[in-house]
């Protein structure tokens, strides 16, 4: 069956589950467990032969020729022990729970899984299809399930900058979903001719990701391996951790990252009264160069961290880590004065799944250690003043960056020339010099120079309520900070 048509059927079936309660992050879990041992029997048999380590009373056959409640038994089973093993099935299925409420629509979604050959499939479409579904959930905002995935348009557009090139490792810190790493693959895949051994050093050796949400962890793990990164056997290329802990000991060529969004990062704690309690995690790292809750800034000097001495990274960052001052205004210096911070993309907002975001992107390579700032010249392209994006009528599209990927000479950055002039104020591409930038009040890298025309004379009904949900999210985030800076006070 033709790839669209076999996601269509995957997809249709989730439709018919939340009518039942089935949430659509719960469904493409429940599909992820039973995907999993259904390619783990086709690997078992001719012409592969293989024994991925799933015991035989928890294999394919005990499912499907199953019914009633003994299928949910099974089932229930099945998910138990295969979470005690180890490696990738530990990792795939530690927490698993059952979330069909019937055993017909049970049997129904395995005789579904069943219908299609998906060893045979080949690791494009496989991945094509998993990653068609994860971005359909994603865009159900009322999930949650946004937070882990980042317009693909956007992290194409990262990777065609950087360029990343074959034999080198690439890293992201807070994976989500795997997109990032997934996109590195497909341009080496698409750009050069690899060997044998380079193949195989793409599939084990090249990536490595952190993530700390368990089921989005599982989902990552699925997408990576659906794509022919890693295997069933050996230690999977994720790790489920807060990578902000400490330092990992290793270091990469390339890292490439959206960190979660949300200023502080928190723990919840039970007090004595028995009553649980949030309070701001502040990660004391003798690397970093400021201690803060504030998470993005910490992501920031982590990322930095991660790289060896040439590394080069491409982070979507929100405003408050161009502008915010103390941690913040500490973090912008010394990144500035280590690494060659060369490039800032202004994004737009409406094109991320959570309301009102406004983020940038920012380009830097590392350096060594030298007496004089790293950075020279930032060049900043403002792709926010006056553009409107939403989700469902006009989402962002690789295309819409074309002219930020010219503009970045990615083959050779010496090319660069400015768009903006004093005879074309609005020209979108503009540099910044060293001393320009340190003059500022609290070294701040949120520049605008555009004039903004936004009116609201030429939106659609649907672009006006995105706007006011915009503007709404951005109030309540205000709101809340000046909620907590009040109690911080009366503290």
């Amino acid at each position: 069956m033709a790839e669209s048509n076999v996601g269509q059927k995957i997809w249709s079936m989730a439709t018919v589950l939340m009518g039942f309660g089935v949430g659509k992050s719960d469904y493409l879990e429940q599909i992820t467990y039973l995907l999993f041992i259904k390619m783990a029997d086709e690997y078992s048999k001719p012409p592969y032969n293989r024994d991925i380590g799933i015991p035989s009373d928890c294999a394919w056959d005990t499912l499907k020729t199953k019914s009633g409640r003994e299928l949910f038994d099974q089932y229930e089973f099945v998910l138990k022990t295969l979470a005690e093993k180890q490696g990738t099935l530990q990792q795939i299925y530690t927490g698993a729970q059952n979330k069909v409420p019937d055993p017909a629509h049970l049997a129904r979604v395995i005789n579904m899984v069943d219908s299609e050959n998906w060893s045979s499939m080949s690791s494009d479409v496989k991945g094509d299809i998993y990653e068609d579904l994860l971005e359909k959930i994603a865009a159900d905002t009322k999930t949650g399930a946004g937070q882990y995935f980042t317009p693909r348009a956007l992290i194409n557009t990262m990777v065609r900058c950087v360029q990343p090139k074959p034999g080198k490792r690439v890293a992201d810190p807070c994976c989500g979903s795997g997109g990032f790493l997934l996109a590195v693959k497909a341009f080496l895949e698409k750009n050069y001719s690899m060997n044998a051994d380079e193949k195989v050093a793409l599939k084990f050796h090249t990536f490595k990701g952190w993530e700390i949400v368990q089921s989005t962890y599982r989902l990552c793990l699925m997408n990576l391996f659906l794509h022919n990164i890693s295997d069933f056997e050996g230690e999977p290329p994720i790790i489920r951790a807060d990578s902000l802990i400490a330092d990992p000991n290793e270091r990469f060529d390339y890292v490439l990252t959206n960190p979660p969004f949300g200023k502080k990062s928190a723990l919840t704690i039970t007090n004595e009264q028995g009553i649980q309690e949030s309070e701001d995690l502040i990660y004391n790292r003798q690397d970093f160069w400021a201690t803060t809750s504030n998470k993005q800034l910490n992501f920031v000097q982590h990322i930095r961290t991660l790289l060896n001495t040439s590394g080069v990274a491409a982070v979507v960052v929100p405003d408050n880590v161009l502008f915010e001052g103390g941690a913040g205004e500490t973090v912008r210096k010394r990144l500035l004065e280590t690494t060659n911070l060369h490039t800032i993309l202004r994004l737009p907002t409406g094109i991320f799944y959570a309301q009102g975001v406004k983020a940038n992107v920012i380009f830097f390579d590392n350096k060594v250690a030298s007496p004089s700032n790293q950075t020279k010249e930032i060049w900043i392209y403002d792709y926010r003043t006056n553009i409107k994006h939403t989700l469902k009528k006009n989402p962002l599209r690789e295309t819409d960056l074309d002219d930020f990927v010219k503009c970045y000479c990615p083959e050779d950055r010496k090319l660069r020339a400015e768009t903006y002039s004093k005879e074309n104020p609005n020209g979108r591409w503009r540099r910044y010099y060293y001393d320009e930038i340190v003059a500022r009040d609290k070294t701040s890298l949120d520049i605008t120079w555009i004039k903004s025309g936004d009116s609201t004379d030429d939106y659609t009904l649907a672009e006006l309520l995105d706007l006011i949900k915009e503007k709404s999210a951005a109030i309540s985030t205000a709101v809340g900070n000046l909620e907590s800076l009040i109690g911080e006070v009366d503290e």
